[in-house]
């Protein structure tokens, strides 16, 4: 190449290098790209801290492992928050507390999928009734987790029944009625004290006749068909939002400056949904309706992961296993509307027999203080059919199915190594009427023993009041 074509390269860049030059003062200095906006998808997360516990050893007793199997004469070792050996013939370890067993039985602490304590508290009184936003049939936006009162007296009152962990739903007036939480059932002075770590937020959906009975006269759902329009609308909405967000990232991943869209708490919330974060709870009696339901999570490509209530599930058992969908049921609950009418005692073994996910729940402030003599009447009520579960099988619907459904199966519902310690120690049978919690551990702490008056929590509100001071 000669000199002069050579300098005339170089004078070229630079006249363009000018040029740009100059437009950019014309136009101003380059404009740096805005910051990516990222979601916070949990700005309440769990505080919780397990309590103080010590090496305990629990000798001699019939062990339910919550995984179908029955050890006799049994022991379960718990160190450090962990279930840390299961079985017999295990050494005890020096310097641990060994707790006679014998002619008592152990099993995984029991989990309520279904509650309202804490939105719904005792005493019942409509200042502290914060379970149902009844003011439009999608609010997908607010979150149980900000009704809770940690003062509810009814916490205690599980724990003596073994309730080691619960969600907590908001009600079912709504078509979305927003989201649910997974408690730690321990004493806390906040909500998120109680909040189970690492558990996937829920959203409660109802079917049927609660939406259309509150809305009818409100300008709709009143009907059926209208309440599947209305979700449709919903998650309509929470598609678009979706694709709106993920057109903004990779925008900006090809190095555009692309504006965030406007942030939608209801609409971050079905958008979780649609992301497999959030998990769906959906209240659900009839077994046509339940079908509607699955075929419009498959219309829009999510999962629901339980109906609730569910008394027709029986009808449909085959369906709801083959779509891997949990049915969280009542032993014997039904005939107080019409779409509870066509219940049966054997729901639930009748579901379990089929393979599917089957769930013995509450949505009761009083049932979850003996949820063990609810499935042992739904265990019974089988066998009288010919649906022969044995006690350690049928015990899978209180704990380890509970678990699977709340998303926190790899952490407790089952005694085994490495899980949390959340244990039960029963005086006999758990399915007797005659037996009762005897202690209680959640992560291997003692949270309730009973007759022991220093482990039967107690909240602020049961304490009273000292008569001084103007009260209102």
């Amino acid at each position: 190449m000669s000199k002069a074509v050579a300098w005339l390269g170089v004078a070229c860049f630079s006249l363009t290098g000018a040029m740009a030059h100059a437009q950019e003062k014309e136009n101003g200095e380059k404009k740096e790209r805005a910051p990516l906006v990222h979601l916070i998808k949990d700005p309440y997360p769990s505080t919780y801290t397990p309590f103080p516990s010590q090496l305990t050893a629990i000798t001699g007793a019939t062990i339910l492992d919550g995984n179908g199997n029955q050890i006799d004469g049994g022991t379960v070792i718990m160190s450090g928050g962990k279930i840390v050996a299961v079985g017999t013939d295990i050494a005890i370890p020096e310097g641990a507390k060994v707790v006679d067993g014998t002619g008592k039985w152990v099993t995984p602490g029991i989990i309520d999928v279904h509650s309202h304590l804490g939105v719904y508290p005792a005493p019942d009184h409509q200042s502290t009734a914060d379970g149902n936003e009844m003011t439009a049939p999608v609010t997908a936006d607010v979150w149980a987790l900000h009704s809770v009162w940690p003062q509810d007296t009814g916490f205690a009152r599980a724990l003596a029944g073994g309730i080691t962990t619960l969600q907590i739903l908001p009600g079912s007036a709504n078509l979305i009625g927003g989201r649910g939480v997974t408690l730690k059932n321990v004493p806390a002075r906040t909500r998120e004290g109680m909040r189970f770590p690492g558990a996937p937020y829920s959203l409660k959906m109802a079917c049927g006749e609660n939406p259309k009975r509150v809305y009818g006269k409100k300008g709709g759902p009143a009907t059926r068909m209208a309440n599947m329009a209305g979700y449709r609308k919903a998650w309509i909405r929470a598609r678009d939002y979706k694709e709106k967000w993920e057109n903004y990232y990779a925008d900006y991943e090809a190095g555009e400056d692309p504006a965030a869209p406007t942030q939608d708490l209801e609409l971050d919330t079905l958008m979780g949904v649609l992301d497999g974060e959030i998990l769906i709870h959906n209240h659900c009696y009839r077994a046509d309706e339940m079908v509607d339901m699955i075929n419009m999570a498959h219309e829009f490509g999510y999962k629901i992961t339980a109906f609730h209530h569910a008394v027709e599930s029986y009808k449909i058992a085959d369906i709801l296993a083959k779509e891997g969908v949990c049915s969280a049921m009542w032993a014997d609950w039904g005939g107080f509307k019409l779409e509870a009418y066509d219940r049966i005692n054997e729901n639930i073994p009748m579901v379990a027999r089929a393979g599917a996910c089957a769930i013995v729940h509450s949505d009761s402030d009083v049932e979850i203080q003996r949820l063990n003599q609810e499935a042992a009447k739904a265990w019974a009520d089988g066998r009288k059919v010919g649906i022969d579960f044995t006690e350690a099988e049928a015990f899978t619907w209180l704990t380890r199915n509970a678990a699977e459904a709340l998303g926190i199966a790899d952490q407790t519902g089952t005694l085994e190594t490495g899980k949390m310690a959340d244990v039960v120690l029963w005086s006999g049978n758990p399915f007797s009427v005659y037996s009762l919690a005897e202690q209680v551990y959640i992560d291997g702490a003692l949270m309730y023993e009973r007759g022991n008056e220093a482990l039967s929590p107690q909240s602020d509100f049961e304490v009273g009041q000292n008569g001084k001071g103007d009260h209102q």
